[in-house]
């Protein structure tokens, strides 16, 4: 049986796939005051925007990518990535949307391990490096905001979020951890946590949770694992719970990507939707942020995938969105268009749009965006991205 200790070791010796791996999938939650819930889901590998949100206007598009006349109908420029099908009731509702051309500040080294600590971290000074290396932004998101406590929730395995980080108490739960417990050490913390509802009942499900994997293999523990996360989320969200983040791995498309990408995409659109069907009411006033480290090349290489790029896009989900739009200023794909002539051109820094999330659905935290929460942010305009 691989054990997560040995497949961890080994991901060592893989480099950028272990930063991508659909195993390293913690799961986290704060308690904020107010009724609006955050969820923010990373996608770890780079996933290609191109891709999943396809610009079928643009002529130049078929030059790099001549395979995407099996596309979704958006609008008249904008196409979507058949495996998103399930989400279309959602964009036809107004909760969904997607951002395009997006990065944060990361460029050039494109590196998994560092776009992601980027990312998770969101704070940069004028020559693109971080201002603070080991704390998320969500963490400080959370410290910003008056009267926030952690939620009650029992951390099982070792990860933790870099975006959930810091100094400010949240919680930590990982259903994928393998739990080698006798059956004693179950007794034990039963009894442990007996005199705690509210521990005893996490603790129950995160173990049953994590004993219906164990044993099987990679690929199989994969399947299901985006849907359980949101599940538990879910769950947490419906009580005291308004923060919740997690990551989908699988994107790392450097071969084969007509094969891979569907299988991410089809994840993550259940976890979107298990988000929606276990939150019911509550969906109305959530906003869910899925982003990725940075996007891919524009052309496609030899073993039908696409390489570490720069320009990306993000996607957008709930009933708190102004949805059914594809935002962002869009440069083109044509001869002096990109980034380098292989990348898609950023035009916007992702993290203005999750900036004016947090200060639409948490306006205690407005005044500390850009300062506090993303340090060297510059917002600019509101893109209307929540109602």
């Amino acid at each position: 049986m691989t054990t997560r200790r040995a497949f961890l070791a080994r991901s060592l010796a893989l480099g950028c796939s272990a930063a991508a791996s659909p195993l390293i999938t913690p799961v986290t939650f704060a308690s904020t005051p107010g009724d609006a819930r955050l969820v923010v889901i990373i996608l770890r590998g780079a996933m290609d925007g191109l891709d999943v949100v396809r610009p079928l206007g643009d002529r130049a598009l078929a030059n790099h990518r001549p395979d995407m006349a099996d596309s979704l109908a958006l609008t008249d420029f904008w196409g979507a990535h058949p495996a998103l099908d399930p989400l279309m009731p959602l964009w036809a509702a107004g909760e969904l949307s997607f951002a395009h051309a997006v990065s944060t500040p990361y460029r050039d080294k494109r590196s998994h391990f560092d776009g992601q600590d980027f990312l998770e971290n969101g704070g940069f000074r004028p020559d693109g490096t971080l201002t603070r290396a080991r704390d998320g932004w969500l963490n400080r998101l959370v410290a910003a905001l008056p009267g926030a406590t952690a939620s009650t929730a029992f951390a099982v395995g070792s990860e933790n979020l870099l975006l959930m980080s810091g100094d400010a108490p949240t919680s930590a739960w990982a259903p994928e951890a393998d739990l080698d417990l006798s059956p004693q050490a179950e007794l034990l913390l039963e009894k442990i946590y007996a005199g705690d509802p509210l521990f005893h009942a996490a603790a129950m499900q995160a173990i049953a949770l994590s004993a219906e994997t164990e044993g099987d293999m990679a690929g199989t523990r994969r399947r299901g694992r985006a849907k359980a996360l949101a599940d538990f989320a879910a769950g947490q969200l419906r009580d005291d719970t308004r923060i919740a983040a997690f990551s989908i791995g699988g994107w790392d498309t450097h071969a084969r990507q007509a094969n891979t990408l569907p299988r991410a995409l089809g994840e993550l659109a259940e976890a979107i939707l298990t988000l929606k069907s276990g939150l019911g009411p509550i969906w109305a006033q959530t906003a869910v942020l899925c982003l990725t480290e940075f996007g891919r090349t524009v052309r496609v290489n030899g073993s039908g995938g696409t390489d570490h790029g720069t320009g990306g896009a993000a996607i957008f989900a709930g009933g708190a969105l102004k949805g059914g739009h594809v935002m962002g200023d869009w440069r083109g794909l044509g001869e002096g268009a990109l980034y380098q002539d292989r990348d898609l051109m950023p035009t916007r820094d992702v993290r203005a749009y999750a900036g004016h999330a947090i200060r639409a659905l948490m306006p205690a935290a407005g005044s500390v965006i850009e300062t506090a929460v993303f340090p060297g942010l510059e917002m600019g305009a509101d893109p209307g991205l929540i109602a």
